[in-house]
């Protein structure tokens, strides 16, 4: 982000492909993973913080940057996803799919119930107000990145059940393959009337529109696009 955001831009997107994105700070996997992905892979690195995730056919993501200014981002960094993990709840609820998004007084008690954290991967651990089922398992993965400019918030919803043992392989963590869908659960598993990715990346688009105003045209979501992968 170049220049001062003055009002909210966001994109919404799916994925043909599997590939593994890495956070800012996992550098010294970048070797590795490169040597290990699977044929047809892609690996990316991110400007903002977090674990490595597996993008795929099975995930629908966007990212929406807002002023400084938004109600979203005020108070504490934690509390800046709440609005965004609230409204993929309610866009879930149509389809039967039972979720909350987790206050930040129960992420520990979550993180506790689901067993074994996996820290370098960012479906292995659970954050505020990222969207849980009743067990407490991650549906939908928030991560993001601030600066004078703006702020950054970027969701990731799994519709089907990830291939979890890309990811461990690309990373040579093939030892957590078992925690990370232990971890996890998908929309396909929790209602059987579950939005495919078409489905649900179009019920994001209306409630963002409804929300923070008209997606981002050419160009002026350049910053949401590629802060993002």
């Amino acid at each position: 982000m170049q220049t001062a955001v003055t009002r909210p831009y966001w994109r919404v997107w799916t994925y043909e492909t599997p590939a593994v994105v890495l956070g800012c700070s996992q550098r010294a996997y970048l070797d590795g993973a490169r040597a290990r992905l699977a044929p047809g892979m892609e690996l990316l690195q991110r400007p903002s913080g977090g674990g490595a995730v597996l993008c795929g056919p099975w995930m629908v993501s966007c990212s929406v940057v807002l002023p400084p200014s938004h109600p979203w981002v005020q108070g504490r960094l934690p509390d800046s996803y709440q609005g965004l993990g609230q409204l993929h709840a309610q866009v879930l609820a149509p389809w039967g799919v039972a979720a909350r998004a987790l206050p930040p007084d129960q992420v520990a008690a979550a993180n506790t119930l689901g067993g074994p954290v996996v820290p370098w991967a960012c479906y292995g651990s659970l954050a505020p107000w990222e969207v849980v089922d009743a067990a407490g398992r991650k549906l939908v993965g928030l991560a993001q990145r601030r600066q004078r400019a703006g702020v950054l918030l970027v969701a990731g919803t799994l519709v089907t059940p990830p291939d979890w043992a890309l990811l461990c392989q690309a990373l040579d963590q093939q030892g957590d393959e078992a925690a990370l869908r232990a971890r996890t659960v998908s929309c396909a598993e929790l209602s059987a009337r579950a939005p495919d990715a078409q489905q649900m990346a179009s019920a994001l688009r209306v409630a963002l529109t409804q929300t923070l105003g008209e997606e981002a045209g050419d160009g002026a979501g350049e910053a949401a696009d590629d802060s993002a992968r």
